[in-house]
């Protein structure tokens, strides 16, 4: 038997390479994962080895099919999804990384975004253009970045010898030879035009990027390439290609316009579709394309807060108070935060807030203050800032949440999705596979092959394993956002 009923979705996050390969009923059938390192050069600034990107994404998948037991060979179509704005630069002819991957988070570039944002109709332009802010969380002014600060990198891509890519672009060089990404890390950059679906020459002026090193933009469903025959045995076409977030909000089956997801991964990233309008935010949100599929283009509102999971890493690897994500669910059932605020601000905060500057913060400690609270008040972080993405969400569209669709590691926290529920005021579902990113990227690769027709086919594979009801009183809520807002107050620069 050699039908092709098989999807391999490859998931490169920020931590760790992951790869799935689900069957024709969206059925997990065989997963591999891996940790890679991550490099702090110096405070605000975290980088990746590509090499090392690519080491660990090529071995997962292998082993995810290993671990399904299926040959490679019955696999229609590979989707892959991807950490978004961490930039890499490689030489055209040798494939070999200019210098490490600057990662999303890394805040390097905050002087010169700080310096953009003081001319209004600068940001004005970008705003209109990209539905984005100048910040350093994007991709423009870290490729700006490298060509100032590495030798005779800037002179080689006058040259048309540098390439450039965010990370599903090097990965889908690595595997098929293409240079190409979708709209959806293209429209991450702050040089792509999100109503022309074009590289933009004035951005790329402002950021002083020649055109030579960007990939061509597809479809996010579609054909992007095949695999060289020496990686699997065999060729394998890849059929679907999104950044982490927009695969999820599609994993999620949020095809209809109001529909919202939320990912608890090392940041938090909530998004609503907004259908094939652009919605721009009046309250610190982003406006971004969810995905596309021939020349349809759909919209989304995005809100991120960039340290979200990764508290808990934080806890367990630096303070060494827990030893696993687990374990802090346990330790903090029993307790409330004892007037404890944990603001996470490692790098700066993200939406709606938009502070580069903020640094992390804990307030309320006594000397009554235990292990417990802190570790709740670690919970409570992912909460109460996704919580203020929702307030800004709602207000910018108008549209109350019905219900939010969560999914990431840290959504199989019943502590954190039930608080959520509490301060939403509305139901959080939580579905039986929470790796919806990949699921998200199988699924874009199976249209993209023929596999299922269409969302509605999709649709009908998302199952629900619970959802959790608001049960906290009015007065109790008031309290604890009251508190949140103070501790974020004393965690913002005042510079």
């Amino acid at each position: 038997m050699n039908d092709k009923s098989f999807v391999l979705a490859l998931d490169q996050g920020t931590t760790s390479s992951r790869s799935i390969v689900f069957d024709r009923e969206g059925t997990m059938k065989g997963i591999a994962q891996m940790e890679f390192p991550q490099i702090y050069p110096q405070p605000g600034w975290v980088e990746h080895d590509p090499k090392e990107i690519w080491y660990s994404q090529f071995e997962t998948a292998k082993q995810a099919i290993r671990n399904a037991e299926i040959d490679p060979a019955r696999i229609a179509a590979i989707g892959i999804t991807n950490q978004r704005e961490t930039t890499v630069l490689w030489y055209k002819n040798t494939g070999e990384p200019v210098c490490n991957a600057i990662v999303w988070q890394c805040r390097r570039t905050a002087d010169f975004c700080s310096e953009l944002a003081k001319d209004p109709a600068l940001v004005s332009m970008i705003s209109e253009k990209t539905g984005l802010k100048p910040d350093a969380y994007f991709s423009a002014t870290k490729i700006r970045w490298i060509f100032d600060n590495v030798p005779g990198v800037r002179e080689r891509a006058e040259a048309g010898e540098i390439l450039f890519g965010t990370v599903d672009c090097y990965l889908l060089w690595q595997l098929t030879g293409v240079h190409a990404t979708d709209v959806t890390n293209a429209s991450r950059t702050l040089l792509f035009n999100i109503h022309t679906m074009q590289w933009d020459a004035e951005l790329l002026d402002l950021f002083g990027i020649p055109a030579s090193v960007l990939p061509e933009v597809r479809p996010s469903i579609g054909y992007f390439g095949t695999t060289k025959v020496e990686l699997f045995g065999c060729p394998i076409p890849v059929t679907g290609i999104a950044g982490d977030q927009h695969a999820a909000l599609f994993g999620q089956a949020c095809f209809a316009e109001g529909d919202a997801k939320n990912t608890y991964g090392t940041g938090c990233f909530l998004m609503m579709n907004t259908g094939s309008r652009p919605v721009p935010s009046k309250n610190g949100l982003v406006t971004t394309v969810a995905w596309s599929r021939g020349d349809q283009v759909t919209y989304a509102l995005e809100g991120s807060v960039f340290i979200g999971g990764a508290v808990l890493q934080w806890l367990r690897d630096e303070l060494k108070i827990i030893t696993s994500a687990p374990e802090a669910d346990i330790l903090a059932a029993g307790v409330d935060n004892g007037g404890v605020y944990f603001v996470p601000a490692f790098t700066g905060l993200g939406a709606p807030y938009w502070d580069m500057y903020a640094r992390g913060t804990i307030t309320g400690l006594t000397r009554g203050t235990t292990r417990e609270n802190i570790i709740r008040a670690a919970l409570e972080s992912i909460v109460f800032q996704t919580n203020d993405l929702l307030t800004a969400m709602r207000e910018d569209t108008g549209v109350p949440f019905s219900s939010l669709k969560v999914d990431g590691g840290a959504s199989r926290s019943d502590i954190i999705l039930q608080l959520q529920a509490d301060l939403l005021q509305a139901p959080v579902d939580r579905p039986v596979n929470t790796e919806t990113t990949a699921q998200g990227a199988a699924f874009m690769a199976g249209l993209g092959a023929g596999l299922w027709k269409d969302e509605g086919e999709i649709a009908a594979k998302r199952r629900s394993a619970k959802t959790f009801a608001p049960a906290m009183d009015d007065a109790s809520r008031e309290t604890l956002l009251a508190g949140w807002k103070q501790a974020v107050g004393r965690t913002l620069y005042k510079g």
